[in-house]
């Protein structure tokens, strides 16, 4: 069986789920999901991404998203509801809360799993990605597997996971 262990920031929309459980053919995977509630981030970068994506109406309602430890129940259900959609396809899927630094968290289960791969599922983030302070660019340093990025979709405003408004 091949093991992924996939880093997303907020629930797996349907395309996504597609996509990672169909990414290996019929090979067999299990899924371990690390899921990043929003926290120590800066909203700042996250609304110049979402403006430089066109999505102006989350740039103006950033400071509505909950950080920090009110970001937690939201971040719980994101993952709930992700596990429960790779189950429904036929993928084992486990999965936890990132709550410490996600690379060493992520480089621990690399090993204790015996993972194949990363993948880390994640909205386009220019000015990390312009410096290779992203997930992605730090995860190919710290963990011995290959490190895939993918572009989570964009849900449309009001088709957010089970209510969940901005979980992550």
């Amino acid at each position: 069986m091949f093991t992924t262990v996939l880093m997303i920031e907020k629930p797996l929309a349907p395309a996504d789920i597609e996509l990672v459980t169909t990414l290996h053919g019929d090979e067999q995977v299990s899924f371990v999901v690390l899921m990043q509630p929003r926290g120590d981030q800066d909203r700042l970068l996250r609304a110049v991404d979402d403006v430089a994506l066109g999505y102006l109406d989350d740039a103006a309602h950033e400071g509505e998203v909950p950080e920090g430890q009110e970001a937690l129940p939201p971040a719980e259900r994101a993952l709930a509801y992700s596990l429960d959609a790779l189950r429904a396809t036929g993928a084992d899927a486990v999965g936890e809360l990132v709550e410490r630094h996600p690379l060493d968290l992520l480089k621990t289960v690399v090993e204790r799993t015996g993972a194949d791969e990363v993948i880390v599922l994640t909205a386009p983030h220019f000015v990390e990605e312009f410096f290779h302070r992203d997930w992605t660019s730090r995860a190919r340093h710290k963990v011995g597997v290959p490190v895939l990025k993918l572009f989570a979709q964009h849900e449309p405003e009001g088709h957010e996971a089970e209510g969940d408004k901005h979980p992550g």
